[in-house]
């Protein structure tokens, strides 16, 4: 088969589309023949040498991907040869085939075509697992999502306005805003030009946001501790703003409030299993009502995967950019 690979990190030239061995699924997976994957920031991390694949897994980029079940391994039931499915993924969604563990599967949503479905594994795992399952975003609650135009960030809008919750966003610009409000997002903050702490003060009447889904990191903590409401959660999911921060514990205390961060690459399979059982169970119904649906701003061939990472770094996409494999 083919992938891309990575010889030697570096920019989006350093994406290579090379043969390579086919992979064989082991002991519960499934090998999937992709029909398209996905850009991920991870996935520009890995090519620049700063985020490796955990022990075991594909050497190639992409968490996630859409297919069919072209091989089941042994002790694999639920599935069978031909499924058209999506797949979160450790890695190797650059490919023209991965093996995946079966947990990991899921049936392409009513209402959503195969190709598409591959944008949908990773971020509605991300924002299903830390939004829902770990910071428990409830109705009439105030979530705010930094990088509100970005696939993660449309994908929280949608869900969090489903179960009726209020929903606060940043983003760069007025045209990233718009798109925002178009899917419900009903206080809108660009970071360029406003404090998003002065902001969502003035939107809650003080209160500040129950829930933060945060990409930014440490560059942003301080002032996120400062937007939470008393009893908020701040779910940290990305670094882009540093590692390391300084951040005053008595204004924590006082707030009653938690922080948690979390990534979902590097997790058990079992865990991994659990949050994609629970996606299934309460997404992919809103996603077949029409009620939740995925953002694509644009397709670009799998093996021109270097022009796709090179539209990500520029930032100014709304939504995800899909690969279609050969």
């Amino acid at each position: 088969m083919h992938a891309i690979t990575i010889p030697e990190p570096g920019g989006p030239e350093a994406l290579v589309w090379a043969e390579v061995p086919d992979p064989v699924p082991g002991e519960g997976e499934v090998l999937v023949e992709v029909a398209a994957s996905a850009v991920n920031r991870a996935d520009l991390l890995q090519r620049q040498g700063f985020y490796n694949p955990p022990p075991g897994s594909s050497p190639y980029p992409g968490l996630e991907c859409s297919g069919q079940v072209a091989a089941l391994g042994p002790g694999v039931s639920g599935w069978a040869v031909g499924d058209e499915v999506c797949a979160l993924l450790s890695g190797g969604g650059y490919a023209e085939k991965v093996t995946v563990p079966a947990g990991q599967l899921l049936p392409v949503p009513d209402g959503i075509d195969l190709v598409t479905a591959a944008v949908l594994p990773e971020v509605t795992c991300t924002v299903w697992s830390n939004v829902f399952m770990i910071a428990h975003l409830r109705p009439g609650e105030t979530l705010l999502v930094h990088g509100g135009a970005s696939g993660i960030g449309t994908m929280a809008i949608q869900l969090a306005k489903a179960v009726g919750a209020r929903v606060a966003v940043t983003a760069g610009g007025p045209e990233k805003l718009a798109r925002c409000a178009e899917l419900g997002a009903d206080i809108l903050i660009d970071y360029r030009e406003q404090d998003f702490v002065e902001e969502l003060r003035k939107a809650t009447d003080g209160a500040g946001a129950d829930v933060i889904l945060d990409i930014v990191g440490a560059k942003y903590l301080d002032r996120n501790v400062r937007a939470l409401a008393v009893n908020g959660r701040l779910a940290v999911i990305g670094l882009q703003g540093g590692v390391k921060g300084e951040l005053n514990l008595a204004s924590l205390l006082a707030k009653r409030a938690a922080i948690t961060a979390t990534s979902l690459r590097a997790r058990p399979v079992a865990e991994k299993a659990s949050i994609v059982a629970a996606v299934r169970e309460h997404v992919w119904p809103l996603i077949g009502a029409g009620r939740v649906r995925p953002v694509v701003e644009r397709t670009v061939p799998l093996p021109e995967a270097a022009e796709a990472h090179r539209a990500l770094d520029e930032g100014t996409h709304v939504g995800k950019i899909l690969l279609l494999a050969p």
